[in-house]
């Protein structure tokens, strides 16, 4: 099985959350699918183009759709729940919209058939890895609780994107227990962690994100587990700050669920970018010791 990979801009080598896109393939090297990356692909107008140009922002999109149906790929895989997001509904939009999809077309010089479907990362790893996982685990972790956190993006707006429950989802949760890990009950698994307000609205997003460390935490969590670099970076990145504004010491791990599928087959927790990490990792690695 020969899959599309769009990274996008957040998770290729020297971004931000790089730690994730390089999860991601080690763990496609080590259990599959092949992916190839999609040729010439370009940002996908995550966060700002959508939000002040609705054509181009559908172009940017469209285009990533097109080469990927050039190069003859029936799936693409885009990790980032931003990028997924904005290729699904932009494809939609042009199947929707036939003078959109004429100007989008005109716009990027390429036909686009809108029949490649978008896959996010749980999504791959239901699809495809579950049986592969439990043939090459190597590791099953000790006690480990793990929250799993979807977040906004992977399962809103759930009449277009159509995955999983938009309000208790279960993919995460699935893929966890598969890895031999416990995942924890509780109430704010799809709450809003402030997502692009991360610098325009620092102050909002530290009391979402309080919120959803203090629910884990109290829930019993040792970890949470996100598939999300935006989620990932207001969680960890701003995890001290968040321990200073509200005087409460979390300390709680976030981490990739492509890292955790990683630690189980026992890729190694440096190959997995573990070490990239603002809050310490060390007590999700040793449970896999």
């Amino acid at each position: 099985m020969r899959i599309g990979y769009y990274p996008g801009c957040a998770i290729t080598m020297g971004s931000s959350s790089e730690e994730y896109g390089t999860s991601v393939l080690r763990v496609a090297e080590a259990i599959g699918p092949e992916l190839e990356e999609i040729h010439d692909w370009n940002c996908c107008g995550a966060s700002s183009a959508h939000a002040t140009n609705h054509k181009l922002s559908t172009a940017l999109s469209v285009r990533n759709i097109s080469l990927a149906e050039k190069y003859g790929f029936k799936e693409i895989l885009a990790p980032c729940p931003m990028c997924s997001q904005r290729l699904i509904i932009s494809q939609k939009d042009i199947a929707d919209d036939e003078k959109l999809k004429k100007d989008v077309e005109d716009a990027i010089e390429m036909p686009c058939n809108g029949n490649v479907k978008i896959l996010n990362y749980l999504e791959l790893i239901k699809n495809y890895c579950m049986d592969e996982i439990a043939k090459k685990k190597k590791k099953a972790p000790r006690d480990l609780k793990i929250a799993s956190y979807y977040g906004c993006l992977l399962v809103r707006p759930p009449k277009v994107l159509k995955f999983d429950d938009p309000e208790n989802p279960k993919s995460m949760d699935e893929i966890i227990e598969a890895i031999g890990a416990i995942p924890v009950d509780w109430e704010f698994k799809t709450n809003c962690c402030g997502g692009g307000f991360t610098l325009s609205r620092t102050d909002v997003v530290l009391k979402l994100t309080n919120d959803i460390l203090e629910c884990a935490v109290d829930a019993g969590a040792d970890a949470i587990a996100v598939a999300c670099p935006m989620c990932h970076a207001n969680l960890d990145m701003r995890q001290k700050k968040i321990e200073k504004e509200y005087n409460r010491k979390f300390d709680i791990p976030i981490v990739y669920i492509s890292e955790l599928i990683g630690l189980a087959l026992d890729l190694g927790p440096i190959s997995l970018g573990l070490n990239k990490h603002f809050v310490d990792t060390e007590s999700v690695v040793n449970a896999f010791a």
